[in-house]
């Protein structure tokens, strides 16, 4: 007890203090600066999208009427989540004492004050915040935004172009034109699919929300989130994420009309480690955009949902989204002991300052945990922000005239192993309880079963998501690779088959026809489709090392039964695939030597001795070759 009194003395003691010392007039140096340049100036400085500089005294004197009434409403610096309902970090809430610090200095004239000895002003970096990227991607093509209009929500695909597999650490994001961009998501699209929605490559494409096409369990692990004025995010230790050969990325951005036609043209810079990762952690999402029905003048439209935790986990980090009719939105968890635990209240949701909201410590659930949300919406004529005058009706969709509940949780499953196939199985299941023909459920449960090798769920499902959607090539593929694991290649073959029909450049599906031809001995018809493939795709790393395994195997035989065109064929092809291996070289200028073409053969023993001086089987060979043409 002697101590809680002596603490809440101290927490005190600067307030009674006050009372007895002569007030002091609040100045600029001494009390504004410490607090504009914490909270504002991130976003107001040269080149930063604020529209004025907050970085000196006379940027502030010249705003300091608007900074005290923006500040009083808390409209700025725009931070929505409620105090108390959850603790994140770079919180840019100003406290009580700070807002009636701005008040007092503007009623008092604004002074400036003295320069405090010493203090140097905060310096606002031109370039990267964490030093050049190991990588940078920019942007093939410009956007251009018209001068004004509507918000406009723009996807660009930027290829990866790496060409082995990368662990990221750290992503920066610039946008190309800070005052025109309002925040962007970047999404990892491993089987390029959004490039299908491009008119022509480079040019991206419309929209707020975008789903990807994938074919294996690989869940959405991370936030890549950028906003202006943030500090980008370097993950902890064991939680990069991983970035292979032929990925894409997609950064969907959010830009907005600045009074003249702007141009955007962003870049990704990328922070690789070499640490691969060794914690696992998942997206998780609470929606229920099937119930956003809302009538115009409708004040308070409430949509919930919840999910059962199946496995101990800790949240990292809460991103709630609606559009503009969002008002009160809230997360929280109920615990198996039956406590309530706030994850995040918004009391006076603003769809332009949304954001990813970080935990200041992991929060544990324990498996069990009820995970809930329950957004409030206003469609009447006094929302400010109700984009419809007067209100119309309001129904779930992609659009940004549409509507939205979504509450994502970046959790990390505790215990061994990799708990992620357990948490999407439950998100799954339940997305079936709300919707049981969802397409999406059945087809990730699916390919879910089918990693598990639990090949008859997988035909249940895929079958079902292919009746829901039976022209979409992502299921049609995945049912055949199920209908090969469940030794049933005749069938699978039609289902490639089909699927190439409808989508001829489906390298996936093309990957897969082959492999069923070559089970089937079909060598010939199989290595035409690899080529098929590779000509399309040249950086088909797999398809590749199939094709020249696949050649290997034929020329080998070829050659030991004789068959020296064929094989010399084979070995002509291969070179072209590996012209530094000196082994392939060797062997194709026996072939040569074999048809009695020997100036080509010393030109393949000659080739393979440049590539490795100590190949003792290509100079004997030399030797020979050049005694026959001696003679």
């Amino acid at each position: 007890m002697a101590v809680r009194i002596a603490r809440e003395f101290l927490r005190l003691w600067p307030l009674l203090l006050a009372g007895f010392l002569p007030a002091r007039a609040a100045d600029f140096y001494h009390d504004i600066e410490p607090i504009l340049s914490g909270h504002c100036a991130p976003c107001h400085h040269a080149g930063a999208p604020g529209p004025f500089s907050l970085v000196t005294y006379q940027d502030a004197r010249k705003h300091a009427t608007e900074i005290a009434a923006v500040t009083t409403r808390r409209y700025m610096p725009p931070w929505l989540p409620e105090p108390g309902y959850g603790e994140f970090r770079d919180e840019r809430r100003l406290t009580d004492i700070q807002i009636r610090t701005i008040q007092e200095w503007v009623r008092s004239g604004a002074p400036e004050g003295t320069p405090q000895t010493g203090k140097l002003r905060q310096e606002f970096a031109s370039g990267w915040l964490l030093g050049q990227p190991d990588l940078v991607i920019t942007a093939s093509k410009p956007f251009s935004i018209p001068a004004d209009g509507p918000d406009v929500f723009w996807n660009f695909i930027l290829p990866s172009g790496v060409r082995e597999t990368h662990y990221v650490e750290a992503l920066e994001i610039v946008p190309g034109n800070p005052r025109a961009v309002h925040h962007a998501n970047l999404l990892v699209d491993r089987a390029r699919s959004a490039r299908r929605r491009e008119s022509a490559a480079g040019t991206g494409f419309p929209g707020m929300d975008v789903t990807l096409e994938t074919e294996t369990f690989d869940p959405d692990s991370h936030f890549l989130f950028w906003k202006p004025g943030g500090v980008p995010w370097r993950e902890p230790a064991g939680m990069a994420w991983r970035l292979d050969p032929g990925d894409d990325l997609i950064l969907n951005a959010h830009l907005r009309p600045t009074g003249k036609v702007e141009a955007v043209q962003p870049s990704i810079g990328i922070y690789l480690t070499r640490e691969a990762p060794s914690k696992f952690p998942m997206l998780i999402q609470l929606e229920h955009d099937g119930a956003l029905d809302i009538p115009p003048g409708e004040r308070d439209f409430v949509v919930t949902d919840e999910f059962r935790m199946p496995v101990d986990a800790d949240v990292l980090a809460v991103y709630p989204h609606a559009h503009y009719l969002g008002k009160l939105l809230e997360g929280y968890a109920t615990l198996p002991d039956g406590a309530h635990q706030w994850l995040i209240r918004i009391p006076e949701w603003d769809m332009n300052w949304q954001s990813v909201y970080r935990l200041r410590k992991p929060l544990f659930l324990p498996k069990g945990s009820v995970v809930s949300m329950r957004f409030h919406y206003d469609n009447s004529a006094d929302n400010p922000r109700n984009p419809n005058s007067p209100p119309k009706q309001v129904r779930g969709g992609n659009q940004a005239s549409d509507e939205m509940a979504h509450l994502w949780l970046q959790v990390l499953p505790r215990g061994g192993g990799d708990q992620r196939p357990a948490l999407q199985e439950a998100l799954m299941r339940r997305r079936l309880e709300k919707y049981p023909r969802d397409f999406l459920a059945h087809f990730n449960l699916g390919a879910l079963f089918l990693n598990r090798q639990d090949t008859a769920a997988a035909l249940d499902h895929l079958r079902e998501a292919v009746r829901i959607e039976p022209e979409n090539p992502a299921p049609l593929n995945t049912l055949g690779v199920a209908l090969v694991a469940a030794g049933r290649p005749a069938e699978a073959l039609n289902w490639f088959r089909h699927v190439l029909f409808l989508r001829p450049d489906d390298a996936a599906a093309r990957y897969n026809l082959a492999g069923v031809l070559i089970e089937q001995g079909q060598v010939d018809l199989a290595a035409a489709e690899l080529r098929k493939l590779l000509a399309k795709s040249p950086e088909d790393r797999k398809a590749r090392a199939r094709l020249i395994s696949l050649l290997k195997d034929f020329g080998d035989r070829a050659a030991a039964e004789s068959r020296v065109p064929e094989a010399t064929a084979c070995y002509r092809e291969l070179v072209t695939f590996e012209p530094a291996d000196p082994d392939l070289r060797n062997n194709l200028g026996i072939l040569l030597a074999r048809a009695g073409d020997f100036p080509g053969a010393i030109s393949q023993f000659e080739t393979a001795l440049k590539i490795n001086p100590d190949h003792e089987a290509a100079r004997r060979n030399l030797e020979i070759a050049r005694r026959k043409v001696a003679h």
